[in-house]
């Protein structure tokens, strides 16, 4: 059984930092190797992490949320609100990793269940995303939407996408 949860303990975020580094280093080459094969994210002291846990309390999937400026979208795309339609209070959603032997197993969703919980009583009403190209259609089918154009590079194309929350909790992926 899968336990979904805030990460609330320096031993949840070296596990964090390692299945980053799994994930934007080695899958998806977006960041350099380094020697100690963990990746802190820039915003690591503003993220707030939302991890899977299987029942050998090893990580199997993460993603994290915040809501301060700049977002990682704003240094990639000038002008960001002009892109989006008509919201009142947006977040970011980043990170979001599965180990490749728990995908397709239903952790994406739990995932994406646990955000929808932490999101939806903070009146958050869209958030963002930069979404890799190698999963463009698992994003637009709970309802993300592109807005721009590709930004990274090729070995790491990412698509500026937007989700409505608030249409989230009753999307049939829930169901």
């Amino acid at each position: 059984m899968i336990q979904y949860k805030i990460a609330d303990s320096a031993e949840e975020l070296e596990k964090i930092y390692s299945l980053n580094y799994q994930t934007f280093v080695e899958e998806i080459p977006q960041h350099a190797q380094n020697a100690t094969q963990q990746l802190v994210d820039r915003f690591d002291q503003e993220n707030e992490y939302i991890i899977a846990i299987n029942e050998q309390e090893e990580l199997v999937g993460m993603v994290c949320i915040r809501d301060k400026r700049p977002f990682s979208l704003d240094a990639k795309i000038g002008n960001l609100d002009r892109l989006l339609p008509a919201h009142q209070k947006k977040c970011e959603i980043r990170l979001m990793a599965v180990r490749p032997d728990y995908r397709k197993t239903g952790v994406f969703r739990g995932l994406v269940q646990k955000l929808y919980e932490i999101a939806a009583p903070r009146n958050y009403d869209i958030a963002l995303i930069s979404g890799t190209d190698r999963q463009q259609e698992l994003y637009k089918s709970i309802g993300f939407e592109v807005f721009a154009d590709a930004v990274g590079t090729q070995e790491a194309l990412y698509y500026p996408m937007y989700l409505d929350i608030k249409k989230l909790g009753s999307h049939p992926f829930f169901v």
